[in-house]
């Protein structure tokens, strides 16, 4: 199986300065072909609170098309998720692109860079273990998003037992402590559209775990599901589905079935390619092959991490800031494509996996190579 995904390293702003914040870790993922286990970096962002937390705006009235139901003993075939008048992707005021950008205005680089890469909407990463500040900083990015009426992508990664001892090792210290974490990330969703990618690797890569470390994971993210839906209803909550060349459809479903994604009171579907290479019509058709084996209600869908795709996956498996590629399709919710819900930029662009630089560190090399080829 190919190589996995990159990874991210936490960042928090603080009196509106991006600054290190919690562990700072870089996340290693999967297996490969080659039988390799990557070390990865993508850096993300975890914002610190204001100093009066706002209270999010009030719930849109535009609402999704409901999905009729199918006929008895047929699943019916599932169209694009609708899109509420009023939504488009966020895009974070704080990267470490955004920094560059503003630093460098006579670049000659910099033109490239800030259109096709700074000025995209990308997610947001919570990769710290901070129990305390959680909800304030949560609620910073949905409430600035509510404000300009656009939908945030949350990361929440603090799993405990997180990369499985690898180089993002960290997160929360046990199941209980997560779950106090899960309720305060719940708490600071307010009440407008959002999506949260929940946990990325913590069930393609579970296989590091022994069965009752493995049940208690899969118990954790249930849950996680669960208190998020319930916190905030029009939150799409998608769970981990590795890539189209980790596991195989079947086995990841089975796995996905055990973390509660199957179930509408906790999933909305998957996600896939989080940080990897692979390309968006192979990720498409394993995401779908993947929800047919997943089973549970029609409405299902997935979203797949497009931002360094466009020229898919090296012949050679080669996983750390690789030459030839570049950014893929640009985040969207119009997909055209049935029960894909969005295309995301997961990892922003240009943020080294550990070889053009430290891992999670900016690279304006890596990211005009990117967005120009």
């Amino acid at each position: 199986m190919a190589a996995v995904a990159s990874a991210v390293v936490a960042l928090g702003a603080a009196a509106g300065m991006v600054t290190a914040l919690g562990d700072g870790d870089e996340r290693s993922h999967g297996r490969g072909t080659d039988g390799a286990r990557p070390r990865a970096g993508a850096t993300l962002l975890s914002p610190s609170p204001p100093p009066s937390p706002s209270v999010s705006a009030a719930p849109s009235t535009a609402s999704p098309v409901a999905t009729p139901a199918p006929p008895a003993g047929r699943r019916a075939a599932r169209e694009p998720r609708a899109v509420a008048a009023s939504t488009g992707l966020y895009r974070h005021s704080e990267s470490q692109v955004l920094d560059w950008v503003r630093d460098h205005p006579a670049d000659p680089r910099t033109p490239v860079i800030e259109s096709r890469i700074a000025n995209r909407p990308a997610a947001v990463w919570f990769a710290d273990y901070a129990p305390g500040t959680i909800a304030a900083r949560v609620r910073a990015v949905t409430s600035d998003a509510a404000a300009q009426g656009r939908v945030p992508v949350l990361v929440a990664y603090a799993i405990p037992d997180r990369d499985c001892g690898g180089a993002s090792e960290g997160g929360a210290p046990d199941s209980d402590a997560y779950a106090g974490w899960i309720d305060r990330f719940a708490a600071g969703l307010g009440s407008r559209e959002a999506v949260v990618i929940l946990e990325p690797d913590s069930i393609a890569q579970a296989d590091c775990l022994d069965a009752g470390a493995r049940a208690d994971r899969f118990a954790a993210l249930a849950r996680a599901g669960r208190v998020l839906k319930a916190a905030n209803p029009a939150a799409r909550v998608y769970y981990d589905a590795g890539h189209s060349h980790w596991n195989p459809p079947a086995e990841q479903a089975a796995l996905l079935k055990q973390a509660g994604a199957a179930s509408a009171a906790s999933s909305d579907g998957i996600f896939s390619n989080v940080s990897n290479f692979r390309g968006t019509a192979d990720e498409a058709a394993y995401a779908r092959r993947v929800l047919d084996a997943l089973g549970g209600p029609a409405g299902l869908g997935a979203v797949i991490d497009t931002s360094r795709n466009g020229n898919g996956a090296p012949a050679d498996g080669e996983w750390c800031d690789p030459d030839g590629r570049r950014i893929g399709r640009a985040p969207t919710f119009d997909t055209g494509q049935a029960r894909i819900d969005a295309y995301l930029w997961v990892k922003l662009p240009g943020e080294s996996d550990g070889c053009r630089g430290a891992a999670g560190e900016f690279s304006p090399a890596y990211a005009y190579e990117l967005a120009s080829s």
